[in-house]
């Protein structure tokens, strides 16, 4: 979940420090981190370079590629 990677992330700097590092509002910074905004495609590279690591490790499900979860056989 992207929530845990960004918190993760962040470690123990404040949000205010991070926030202020990548010249957003750390209001921003905590709905991203919440779920509730999606960052734009160039906010998301600057997060993700920030944290020196890739848009995709941050941002999606390492399982993406997969169109429909496995179904359970039911007996």
């Amino acid at each position: 979940m992207v929530r845990h990677k960004l918190i993760d992330c962040r470690g123990n700097r404040s949000r205010q420090d991070v926030s202020n590092d990548l010249n957003i509002t750390p209001q921003m910074l905590g709905a991203i981190e919440r779920g509730d905004r999606t960052p734009s495609l160039k906010l998301a590279k600057r997060i993700a370079d920030y944290y020196k690591l890739s848009v995709d490790e941050i941002f999606f499900n390492k399982n993406r590629h997969i169109a429909f979860p496995k179904e359970e056989k039911i007996i």
